[in-house]
């Protein structure tokens, strides 16, 4: 049975999410539908990408993804279908690929759909569902697009490392109020070089200078660093809200200084 995920900013509030299932199991009913999360902040196609990239490889192979952020096409930003890495994904090109995929994909088409509609506030539903139903199908992405060469390129700031000090900034907080940063532990390990160091954010009454391998490596209440699932360097509190307690939110610097 074929799988299309969605992930989306439309809200569990309103009807549109249970539209864009609808819209599916009319084309495909034998088909099984997983919802990534439809709580991504509205527009936030950085939030979406680092979503995405952490688990759309947990899925079998040929998976469908429809990302229904930031989804409105222009003529600057068109609709597209991709192969990458065995799986499918169907968005616009709004940069959020270039967030997602680590190398070139396999294969990119601009969707040439049309709609059943004259609507193009919907497209998640016209559109995106028209494509995913398709290749749910056996169906090719030359049969629903023209081939495109390039994605469009949204660059994301980078931890950057000199004088001692890496500084990097929280890009993602979790259900839990963890902060996720995006210091990885490779650049953490190959600059500190098994030096003391010290994470600082917001305030120096906040700092950390170990990395430990649990949340539980700690006492209740307090705080703790780890590398987490995703390869960085998280910032939490062991059973508390580690962004309410210090104050810390998406886009926030974070410092770790090592000894001479």
């Amino acid at each position: 049975m074929a799988i299309i995920t969605l992930t989306t900013d439309l809200g569990l509030r309103d009807y549109y999410v249970a539209s864009v299932k609808a819209a599916i199991l009319k084309e495909t009913p034998d088909i099984n539908i997983i919802d990534i999360t439809h709580d991504i902040p509205s527009f936030d196609i950085q939030k979406t990408a680092f979503v995405i990239k952490n688990c759309y490889t947990d899925f079998p192979e040929n998976t469908i993804h429809i990302i229904g952020v930031n989804s409105e096409a222009d003529i600057e930003v068109p609709h597209v279908a991709i192969r990458y890495n065995g799986h499918y994904f169907i968005g616009a090109d709004n940069g959020i690929f270039s967030l997602i995929f680590d190398t070139n994909p396999e294969k990119i088409v601009e969707l040439t759909i049309s709609q059943d509609t004259d609507r193009v506030t919907f497209p998640t539903k016209d559109v995106f569902v028209k494509a995913a139903c398709h290749i749910a199908r056996g169906g090719t992405l030359e049969v629903i697009g023209k081939p495109k060469t390039e994605l469009a390129v949204k660059t994301m700031f980078r931890a950057v490392s000199e004088n001692n000090i890496i500084k990097g900034m929280a890009i993602y907080i979790d259900h839990y109020g963890n902060i996720i940063t995006n210091i990885t532990e490779s650049l953490f390990k190959s600059f500190g070089n098994g030096r003391r160091f010290t994470i600082l954010f917001r305030s120096e009454e906040y700092e950390i200078k170990t990395i430990n391998n649990s949340y539980c490596s700690v006492q209740e209440g307090e705080r703790v660093a780890l590398f987490s699932s995703t390869g960085y360097i998280e910032i939490a509190i062991n059973k508390g809200n580690a962004s309410r307690l210090f104050g810390v939110n998406q886009g926030d610097i974070i410092r770790i200084e090592f000894d001479d």
